[in-house]
């Protein structure tokens, strides 16, 4: 089987021959699975904002990765409601601080991807995110399993 590991801004889409691991903070990792083909594909994503106009494609943002995902369900002939859609992370990584919301990198994360999925035509069939704290993920494209754990006691997580 293939393992493939993505660091932040990284976008995997493949088989079911293939594994894919992240590690999350206040970045955002969202999986699509098809069930009948057994592909699918996973996101490391940043930052909530736009992707710079040279680079639509650019998964360190919301946008890009999204738009990675429509690219490639579009290449498969298959269309976005044929997924199941999870979405992981947006953890608070300094609960103690008074963040205010224009500079809450986490919270906007999660919205971002939210909006974007519907508005992609995406529906979300898990969400596990906010909380504090650091989470290992994993998700095997042959099951369409994604596991959850948390790396840090003051987080929280299970099994997807």
């Amino acid at each position: 089987m293939a393992e493939v590991f993505l660091h932040p801004g990284d976008y995997h889409f493949g088989d079911a021959g293939t594994r894919i691991h992240t590690v999350l903070g206040s970045c955002v990792s969202i999986t699509i699975w098809h069930p009948g083909l057994r592909i699918g594909g996973m996101c490391h994503y940043m930052l909530p904002g736009h992707c710079p106009a040279s680079d639509q494609w650019d998964a360190r943002y919301a946008d890009g990765a999204i738009a990675r995902f429509r690219r490639d369900v579009q290449r498969t002939n298959t269309t976005p409601r044929q997924y199941e859609v999870k979405m992981f992370g947006g953890g608070r990584q300094f609960p103690h601080l008074n963040t205010p919301a224009p500079l809450d990198v986490a919270g906007n994360n999660i919205e971002a991807g939210i909006c974007l999925l519907e508005e992609s035509g995406f529906h979300l069939t898990v969400r596990e995110f906010g909380g504090t704290g650091a989470r290992r993920l994993i998700f095997d494209i042959g099951t369409g399993a994604v596991w959850l754990r948390a790396l840090d006691p003051l987080s929280h997580g299970g099994p997807a």
